[in-house]
């Protein structure tokens, strides 16, 4: 069946840059190894996507409409439907005090934030740095190269999906969900009780289901800590009489009648 706006799938990508080729962003481990673009914090799997949503750029979101589950796809998006074309005003030049001020040794190709904002230092001259604050993908033309993996259609997997896409670091069949007609409650697993920023992901999953389930009406989180089991106790082990050895050279005495 076609993929229509609304629907939650997964799906496979790796994304180039058609100018020069380059390999910006993939799903898959093994591709991200040989274009060395491998984050050993990223978790590398199908992505979920509700079509539809915004999640991803506007082109690949509309070129995702009428494929199909289980086949490959390309979709090419131009500057105007990826991240924009480049804006000149976007480019600034800044004193390069202000950088040793907060300790940082500003070199080109250099990524950081600035005022909250990503920048990518392109050059650095006599007491001034260049910074660019476009999107490094700004102005090229990105190819998608796609397979959808799986359409999800059980309520209970869209919402593990969901929670999934918030929570990454942790495996979804973890999460205990309990629905009961208008009530979701959700039990974090203990693996994602120290994670940094769980209260803003709950919030965000929260939002999330909120606008992707409005039959559900209350969501509760429970996180339940589970003391551990005491190690088992060992039988007693029976103590046996003790046998009494005749020592050489040295005469027992007779047992009376």
């Amino acid at each position: 069946m076609p993929i229509k706006a609304g629907d939650f799938i997964l799906a496979d990508y790796t994304c180039k840059v058609k100018e020069s080729g380059d390999i910006v962003d993939t799903t898959i481990a093994k591709v991200a190894e040989e274009a060395k673009l491998h984050k050993h914090e990223a978790v590398y799997e199908p992505m979920f996507i509700v079509v539809g949503e915004g999640w991803v750029t506007k082109g690949f979101d509309e070129g995702l409409l009428g494929l199909e589950a289980g086949k490959t796809a390309t979709i090419e998006v131009s500057p105007e439907k990826g991240y924009g074309t480049r804006d000149p005003t976007k480019i600034r030049l800044i004193p390069l005090r202000r950088f040793k001020a907060d300790g940082v040794t500003p070199v080109p190709g250099m990524q950081l934030e600035i005022d909250r904002k990503p920048a990518l230092i392109r050059s650095v001259g006599a007491g001034r740095v260049q910074v660019d604050f476009n999107h490094p993908l700004a102005g090229k033309t990105l190819i998608y190269e796609l397979s959808v993996a799986s359409v999800i259609e059980a309520k209970e997997e869209k919402i593990k999906a969901v929670i999934h896409r918030r929570l990454p670091g942790v495996a979804k069949e973890k999460f205990g969900l309990s629905l009961a007609e208008k009530e979701l409650t959700v039990e974090i697993p203990e693996e994602a009780f120290f994670l940094e920023g769980l209260q803003l992901a709950k919030r965000m999953i929260l939002t999330d289901l909120e606008k992707l389930t409005p039959e559900i009406e209350k969501i509760s989180f429970i996180e339940v800590f589970k003391k551990p089991k005491p190690p088992e106790a060992k039988p007693p082990v029976e103590a046996k009489p003790e046998q009494v050895q005749a020592s050489p050279g040295i005469e027992q005495p007779a047992q009376t009648q």
